[in-house]
């Protein structure tokens, strides 16, 4: 059998999410997920920066192939803290949380006044 180089697929996501947005329900469906989306675009990032395959970034966390595909997937499970470290460790990345205040509404005066 031949060498098989690791050829990435090209994905332009903006094309993508233009035609997939045209679909009934979908801006709900994919806003209600935004947060796992972010995280799915860092890491695939991450991954393609540092050249590396699902292959050889299982191997330096030490588990599967198919667990490192999970992850890079908009799953209905999860990672854990450790698990996104180990993944950013083997991707030659350091993790940031942060947690970003949600803005209060403002009150509305009624314009009475105590007293």
């Amino acid at each position: 059998m031949a060498d098989l180089k690791y050829q990435p697929v090209k994905h332009d996501h903006d094309a993508f999410l233009e035609k997939a947005r045209n679909r009934r329900g979908f801006d709900e469906a994919y806003d209600s997920l935004e947060a796992e989306y972010m995280l799915v675009r860092e890491l695939l990032g991450a991954r393609v920066r540092a050249g590396l395959t699902q292959e050889e970034v299982a191997t330096s966390m030490g588990t599967t192939k198919s667990a490192v595909s999970r992850l890079e997937s908009a799953s209905k499970h999860s990672p854990s803290v450790t698990t996104l470290k180990k993944y950013a460790k083997a991707v030659g990345c350091d993790i940031e949380i942060h947690l970003v205040p949600t803005p209060r509404p403002t009150k509305v005066s009624s314009g009475r006044r105590k007293g």
